[in-house]
């Protein structure tokens, strides 16, 4: 599973690519810290960020 992202003008382009791997390794850490904080949260809240507080 991954994401790629392409901004692109006349004559360039950026391409950021993450590529996350096959297992769920990489989204342990996130779902984790989510839980931890379900307790606190009030409303909807759309990604990790808004967990995390940034």
């Amino acid at each position: 599973m991954g994401a790629e992202i392409i901004f692109a003008m006349p004559d360039q382009r950026l391409t950021i690519r993450h590529d996350a791997g096959s297992s769920a390794a990489p989204y342990v850490d996130g779902a984790l810290l989510a839980i931890r904080q379900v307790h606190t949260l009030h409303g909807l809240h759309r990604g990790l960020d808004s967990v995390m507080g940034l």
